[in-house]
């Protein structure tokens, strides 16, 4: 699909499911149907809706439901309902939204997501991220967002909405004008939609983050990253593309450089897990003389080799003053790139994070970073590496820092967001960290 035309695609919509006939029971009166101490408005709802239903009572929701309705008893506005089902504590945000990432929601549960945001209109949050939704599930959720003017950041990653459903949602781009970021990474995009978000991004105004990873894509041509180049010339609010697994090569990157002479909005670029080398660092390297806007790039899972690595340190050592962070990670450098990239930070002022785990160390590598970290250049939280001494000898351990080592899973223990393993999304903010 080439040019400005709509983008618009059909389904039939799943049909809610039947009601069990099933006596609905709780933990706390599993035989008599005796009702449960009710605390506030929204147990009592829940309540209603599985008696109404004959769905039985989740001991784990009831919960959840107290603690939400004696918060807002306290006078507390905007709080978080999170489920997650891969979690083990009780998370604390407090911002109006819905988290049920890692449940088994169905096309069955995207029905009753699509009517809650048909109907709720103070969500500006919701995340479903890996819950078995297909296409159908997706263009019911697309769909429900044609009329919704209130939620700001969805999180469909992992659903294998496919090419299908991909369309519904550019559809559904050309006429929502409230949603900020949309993450549809490993949603098993094909070539055809991820050109209809490129076309339709060249007018949407509204979208400041997009994730488009991981795309299933046939052929060698990167026909979507052509659409996406000439897309960042004529888009001027997106702030953050994520575009892993794409599939690009030096010829891709070149694509999207031309763009960024042109554009002045974009401030994250992840191009991870590609296959671009260091000739794709030549175009990189010089728009990064000009270019006065970009923050954050993730060129992790790549090969740029020593002499890429060497053509980024040059720029950052002489011209570019914007770029706060950059990831390297797992690109065949050795010592001689990666003491170049230590070196440029001695003369640049303003780039901050490096992240550099998974290449090639010598001791000259070590010793460089472990003076970076020692003399206060380089903060322990802004990089994944850590020096340590032995036989008088310096290495270089990893720790868990990075741009977004939170994207697929939340820590057992600790901040649930943490800055310095997160950092992408708290040098560029861009609505909740989705």
């Amino acid at each position: 699909m080439r040019g400005g035309g709509k983008v618009a695609a059909r389904a039939k919509s799943p049909s809610p499911p039947p009601a069990p006939t099933t006596i609905p029971t709780t933990s706390w009166a599993p035989a008599d149907r005796s009702v449960p101490e009710i605390i506030g408005s929204l147990q009592e709802d829940y309540y209603n809706l599985c008696m109404e239903k004959s769905r039985k009572i989740n001991s784990f929701v009831w919960h959840l439901l107290q603690e939400v309705d004696e918060e807002i008893e306290k006078g507390l506005e905007g709080i978080i309902l999170n489920i997650p089902g891969n979690s083990r504590l009780m998370p604390a945000e407090r911002i109006t939204g819905l988290d049920v990432r890692y449940n088994l929601m169905s096309d069955v549960g995207a029905y009753y997501a699509a009517r809650l945001l048909q109907k709720q209109h103070k969500l500006i949050y919701l995340n479903l991220m890996f819950n078995d939704i297909g296409p159908e599930g997706g263009e019911l959720i697309a769909k429900a967002l044609h009329k919704n003017t209130t939620l700001k950041y969805l999180r469909m990653t992992g659903n294998k909405i496919e090419n299908k459903g991909g369309m519904f949602f550019a559809a559904m781009l050309q006429i929502n004008s409230s949603l900020e970021k949309l993450d549809l990474g490993d949603c098993d995009l094909g070539m055809q939609s991820v050109i209809a978000f490129a076309t339709v991004l060249t007018q949407n105004q509204t979208i400041k983050g997009i994730n488009l990873n991981r795309p299933i894509l046939y052929g060698e041509q990167e026909e979507p990253t052509v659409h996406l180049g000439h897309m960042l010339k004529e888009n001027h609010c997106l702030v953050a593309l994520h575009m892993c697994k794409h599939n690009m090569k030096n010829c891709g990157i070149k694509q999207l450089c031309d763009a960024l002479y042109l554009n002045r909005s974009l401030r994250y670029l992840d191009v991870s897990c590609n296959k671009i080398t260091r000739d794709g660092m030549v175009c990189l390297a010089d728009v990064l003389k000009s270019n006065t806007t970009l923050e954050v790039i993730d060129l992790s899972f790549n090969r740029i080799e020593d002499v890429g690595a060497k053509y980024l340190s040059e720029t950052l050592a002489s011209h570019n003053r914007s770029l706060k962070a950059l990831s390297v990670v797992n690109n065949n450098i050795k010592g001689e790139g990666l003491v170049a990239l230590s070196q440029s930070m001695k003369t640049n002022p303003i780039l901050s994070n490096v992240y550099i785990w998974g290449n090639k160390f010598d001791e000259a590598t070590c010793v460089a970073y472990s003076d970076l970290i020692q003399t206060g250049r380089l903060k322990p939280d802004n990089t994944d590496v850590e020096p340590f001494v032995v036989d008088g000898h310096v290495y270089l351990a990893e720790v868990s820092n990075g741009l977004k080592k939170h994207y697929y899973w939340r820590p057992t223990y600790g901040e649930v967001c943490s800055q310095s393993s997160n950092a992408g999304s708290i040098l560029v903010p861009v609505g909740p960290d989705l």
